[in-house]
């Protein structure tokens, strides 16, 4: 039994209680999770497959979801970041089951049924939103029924007190041949994207699980992916980039979002869990000592506190709240970014950042 299109009654109640109203699409069932909500207007596809959504109930705050439907993932695989669906639950104002776009393959409901993920339609979002600005990120559970409002979230199981990324890095070593720079990925749920990004570039690219022993592997550098949860969680990751940037024989080292925190934590920083996060295409990032600023496509709970440890210095930071959206050591070729230069979905006025990196691992 599916509900494609929203013909059953459903509700997501918070922790605090309070519910919202809807009907489910996708698939029927019951989910839990940390409801969060982004702000982007365009690319569901790759919003939903990236793998930094892990755990979450994701509210989608455009009200048309669905018009352009789905393309094929054998003849449009790069539309997708990773291979399965990771959101636990999708809000959204108003579903559209009719698709209208010649790359789709299938309606938003028909893919949320087949991966077994549930959906619900007719929910007042701005709402929701305005509720979760305020009062900050909650769990909450999406259940079916006209009854099932009187239930209540205070059960569910905080995401964040697991370990997130182990349920979403790669199982093995797998080598992607390139003539450039040997770059070691360190895959905490890394976005297909950031793999294609260094392949485009020519680099020949190791992609290793997040407790990998990568520091005693030879490479010319080393990048630490995105990825969901809270970075204290990794601390087997941590520990092998602290090996690696304590080398006699110095490699540039990189990251993004998830890889930045995971680097303050190895540099000796904190990290601090963000009211409600930032997930949206349109983040304004002003790089710090410059009149340079950069519009960011960001997905993350967590970041890093503003007191960075001796030798390191503050290299973007969010023109919206003040945040670290960037850090880099003084004298060190160690530096990662918050925001995704990748930029899948969102603006690619950030996606040099993959050049500057590998200029620097050229240099040696």
């Amino acid at each position: 039994m599916t509900a494609k299109g929203g013909s059953m009654a459903g509700h997501l109640v918070l922790e605090d209680g309070t519910v919202f109203e809807g009907s489910v699409f996708g698939a029927p069932g019951t989910s839990d999770g940390e409801v969060v909500f982004n702000t982007g207007m365009v690319g569901y596809p790759e919003t939903l497959t990236d793998p930094s959504y892990r755990g979450e109930i994701l509210t989608l705050t455009y009200p048309l979801i669905g018009n352009y439907g789905v393309p094929s993932f054998t003849d449009a695989k790069e539309r997708f970041e990773s291979d399965d669906i990771h959101v636990r639950g999708l809000i959204v104002s108003d579903y559209i089951a009719a698709t209208d776009h010649w790359e789709a393959a299938s309606s938003l409901g028909n893919w949320l049924a087949d991966e077994d993920v549930v959906g619900l339609t007719g929910v007042d979002t701005r709402a929701l939103t305005m509720r979760l600005r305020s009062e900050g990120t909650m769990l909450g559970r999406i259940v079916m029924g006209k009854s099932a409002g009187r239930s209540h979230a205070r059960d569910v199981i905080d995401p964040n007190s697991t370990h997130l990324v182990g349920e979403v890095t790669s199982k093995e070593v797998k080598v992607h041949k390139g003539t450039g720079p040997h770059i070691i990925l360190v895959d905490c749920g890394s976005k297909r994207s950031i793999l294609t990004a260094l392949l485009e570039r020519g680099c020949k690219v190791t992609t290793v699980p997040c407790e990998h022993p990568f520091s005693e592997m030879d490479a010319d550098g080393f990048m630490v992916s995105n990825g969901p949860g809270d970075p204290t969680k990794c601390d087997p990751t941590i520990d092998e980039l602290r090996k690696v940037m304590k080398r006699k024989d110095t490699v540039p080292v990189s990251g993004i979002c998830l890889g930045t925190q995971i680097m303050a934590l190895a540099a000796g920083g904190r990290t601090y869990k963000l009211p409600f996060g930032h997930r949206s295409q349109n983040q304004p990032c002003h790089l710090i000592g410059t009149d340079s600023y950069v519009i960011t496509s960001q997905n993350h709970g967590f970041a890093v506190h503003k007191d960075l440890p001796r030798g390191w210095q503050v290299w973007y930071r969010n023109l919206n709240d003040g945040s670290v959206e960037g850090i880099r050591h003084r004298t060190k070729p160690f530096s990662s970014v918050q925001f995704h230069p990748e930029a899948r979905p969102g603006p690619t006025d950030s996606s040099g950042f993959f050049d500057s990196f590998l200029e620097v691992v050229r240099d040696g």
